[in-house]
């Protein structure tokens, strides 16, 4: 398996993980039966459950296009080292924005967001050239 699947499927797994936290905050300041309901009118977290929300999301948000860019260098046949090191870049960058996303650290977050960014350009690059 190459190295860009290798990221894409940590990245997957990266994106399950990143639910865990804020839902066990959910459940511990608002309640099981809350969190297990149909959530209708439910407020947005506060503090680091909601800063650990917005990460997931963003997280599912930067997960289509970069599945979608790892996928296509695979089915094409383009997969190299170029595409492997975007695809690194990638998951290194998300896991650094996840952990100062949570942790409230804002200039940092958007450099390791703007990092996920590059990585998607380099897989983006090689699969154009």
């Amino acid at each position: 398996m190459s190295i860009d699947l290798q990221m894409l499927i940590a990245a997957a797994v990266l994106c399950v993980l990143l639910a865990l936290p804020y839902t066990m905050g959910f459940i511990v300041t608002r309640g099981l039966f809350v969190v297990a309901g149909n959530r209708e009118d439910f407020p947005a977290g506060h503090g680091w459950i909601g800063r650990a929300h917005r990460a997931h999301v963003n997280m599912v948000e930067n997960l289509v296009p970069f599945a979608a860019l790892v996928l296509t260098a695979a089915v094409t046949g383009q997969a190299d080292a170029w595409t492997a090191l975007g695809a690194q870049v990638f998951l290194y960058s998300r896991i650094m924005h996840a952990v100062v996303y949570i942790l409230g650290v804002p200039w940092l977050r958007t450099l390791a967001w703007f990092g996920g960014v590059v990585g998607m350009a380099m897989i983006l690059f090689a699969l154009v050239n």
